[in-house]
């Protein structure tokens, strides 16, 4: 590690969302300094309440495509961290025109204001989804081919190539991160992600239909992704500059079928149904071992371990308020009326 923590101010863009709520409170607990800036879509203002007296901490409110909100925004800051998108597939296809704003053209204006603004890192987080469809069963590094198969990962293609093409041309540093799958507890907490989603249908007695039980997928959870984001904030440029680093771990591949086993352990009652033919084709296990070995990345919480965790809160009354908050539990339905608070 090279950099002084007390000397930096990190604007994250996204900061109220599933990753975002637990990336700002570790930032904070180390010793940075933390600004928020996100139009709050699905009403999730709520995820940052416990927040507000830090004295180390402000919010602003409205869209990063806002070039007045984002020259506010970036006053003082020394890295910003990329998080505010339309997550997932089922949102941007509903919302395909605001997707391509938000995920790829506000990306876009963001690059190029932030060249020569005095940021020195920017943390671009992007998806494994990004690998799409693999014929093959080898774990995709970060070479292989891209081959995305939604809106949401064309965009986050697309600025990922006008990174790369940037890199050694711009004044700050940039690091790609691809995300694997998240999971795990937030004060945004999503329900709409596979882990979560089995664990609590099934820990409500419901009857569940798991599509394509044998596709892959990697997982990774939130404060893990938190702390590869802060390894990435830590580490020396030279690290981390112009990289690309897939986020999770080898041991966390598994196909839909195996998550609904490690539940059934716990759960020998359920009843999940499946059926092959499902809307998401995407089928990729992924390697991490490069995040391991040059960043000294390793995760831990696991996936096995954390479905009993999720299937108690549930059974315990935790989350009974899911139907009557439905859409801060989940990328459901957008309020573009936020984009334009400020």
């Amino acid at each position: 590690m090279d950099r002084n923590r007390d000397d930096r101010n990190v604007l994250v863009i996204g900061g109220a969302g599933y990753v975002g709520s637990p990336l700002v409170r570790r930032l904070l607990r180390s010793g940075s300094r933390v600004r928020v800036l996100d139009a709050l879509i699905y009403g999730h203002g709520s995820a940052l309440h416990g927040l507000l007296d830090e004295p180390r901490f402000s919010f602003l409110r409205g869209d990063y495509g806002d070039p007045g909100l984002l020259e506010r925004a970036l006053q003082g800051i020394t890295d910003v961290v990329l998080l505010a998108a339309l997550v997932g597939d089922p949102i941007c296809k509903k919302y395909p025109e605001l997707a391509k704003r938000i995920n790829q053209e506000s990306a876009a204006q963001l690059l190029a204001r932030l060249d020569g603004s005095g940021v020195r890192r920017f943390v671009f987080v992007s998806t494994c989804s990004n690998y799409g469809l693999r014929s093959d069963s080898e774990a995709a590094t970060e070479e292989a081919e891209l081959r995305p198969l939604s809106l949401y990962a064309e965009a986050k293609v697309e600025v990922e190539r006008l990174i790369l093409e940037l890199r050694g041309s711009v004044s700050y540093s940039p690091t790609i991160l691809r995300l694997a799958t998240a999971y795990g507890f937030s004060t945004r907490m999503r329900f709409d992600l596979t882990i979560s989603q089995f664990a609590r249908e099934f820990a409500l007695g419901n009857e569940f239909l798991v599509y394509d039980q044998e596709t892959w997928r990697p997982y990774c959870h939130v404060e893990d992704i938190a702390r590869a984001i802060e390894l990435v904030l830590d580490a020396p440029g030279e690290a981390v500059s112009g990289e690309v680093f897939n986020v999770g771990s080898n041991d966390e591949n598994f196909t839909k079928k195996m998550i609904v086993e490690a539940i059934l352990q716990h759960l020998p009652d359920a009843r999940p149904r499946f059926k092959e033919g499902g809307f998401d084709p995407r089928n990729y296990r992924v390697s991490f071992e490069k995040i391991g070995s040059l960043l000294g990345f390793r995760n831990r919480h696991t996936v096995p371990v954390s479905i009993p965790h999720v299937i108690h809160a549930v059974r315990s009354g935790l989350f009974d308020d899911y139907e009557e908050r439905r859409n801060f539990y989940g990328n459901y339905v957008v309020d573009e009326a936020c984009l334009s608070k400020s």
